[in-house]
């Protein structure tokens, strides 16, 4: 099978190559890939920067979209021939991949394929960071940094589900008014952030994958019991907030690590993307692919997301 290998972290040398078709354990689904969403921790394990690092040479990507070819023993709730949509840590940008069982969910009908592949990694980040660790409340204001982005788009609508006001921050004009045409009730930029924030009443949660200095300006803008999620850090730059804000503002920093929810709750975790697929059905969601590029553009299609050029979700052909 083809497979697009990253052969160096150093230099981020992706190269389509012929490799084996691999064999699923017991756990396991095989699936023929049809789409693969493109995200941000692709951008940092082919750079040697992510949590988990595979030796090399190997495939990124993290979700996919696809036909199961074969199951594992201990597989009994998907089957050859069914069209499923999956995450795994990489292995994505290839012809074929390997899936565990409970990553793996049938397409639910009537959603676009390309739609399907691109769900999992933001959809399902962004409804455990609102869920699960913020236990964000209907009237609640949230406030979403890099709004226009995969997790960003993904945070935005789920607010809005949720019965929150959302007020997304986003970097350019054009990125501001894409995120109100995905649902935010107000769109700001990063500039003096914090008196922006505090002059609409500040916030109650903050839903920040950015990082460095916007970080601590949106913080110093949340309310008394206030909860500002820690998805990543886009920027580049982690940042240092005084340990006095949240003492003062009785406020939480809460960390957000779906790869690991995912892994250490598996059963709570299909619990979230089993609601995510019945919005999705119900059309209270819609993944936002603005492109849809070739396997053997992934290379372009990591640099796209990294120059902050996507918005919405990119999704590759396989």
């Amino acid at each position: 099978m083809n497979a697009l290998l990253c052969q160096s972290v150093d230099t981020r040398q992706l190269a389509l190559s012929e490799v084996d078709v691999p064999t699923p354990g017991p756990d396991e689904v095989l699936i023929r890939v049809k789409f693969c969403g493109v995200n941000f921790p692709d951008t940092l394990i082919t750079r040697g920067k992510y949590q988990f690092q595979p030796e090399l040479p190997f495939a990124p990507g993290q979700e996919v979209y696809g036909e199961v070819i074969s199951t594992g023993a201990q597989v009994d709730h998907v089957h050859p021939e069914e069209m499923v949509l999956a995450s795994m840590t990489w292995g994505g940008f290839a012809e074929f991949a390997i899936a565990k069982g409970v990553n793996t969910y049938r397409m639910p009908p009537g959603a676009r394929p390309e739609s399907a592949a691109a769900l999992l990694e933001t959809y399902a980040t962004a409804y455990h960071a609102l869920q699960d660790r913020a236990e964000i409340k209907p009237g609640e204001t949230l406030v979403v940094l890099g709004a226009s982005g995969g997790t960003g788009t993904a945070a935005v609508q789920l607010g809005r589900v949720l019965g929150c006001k959302v007020i997304a921050v986003a970097s350019t004009e054009a990125k501001r008014q894409f995120a109100l045409e995905n649902g935010a009730d107000d769109a700001l930029g990063y500039d003096n952030l914090k008196a922006q924030l505090k002059a609409m009443g500040g916030c109650d949660v903050i839903f920040d994958p950015i990082g460095g200095v916007s970080s601590e300006q949106a913080f110093r803008a949340i309310k008394p019991g206030g909860r500002h999620l820690i998805i990543g850090f886009a920027s580049g730059n982690v940042p240092a907030i005084p340990w006095n804000l949240p003492l003062l503002k009785s406020a939480s920093i809460v960390g957000v690590f779906w790869g690991s929810f995912w892994r250490n709750q598996p059963d709570d975790n299909r619990r979230n993307v089993l609601q995510l697929l019945n919005w999705l059905e119900a059309g209270r969601i819609d993944v936002k692919v603005s492109h849809v590029m070739p396997l053997k553009d992934g290379e372009k299609a990591l640099e796209a997301i990294e120059k902050r050029e996507v918005q919405g979700k990119l999704v590759l052909s396989v």
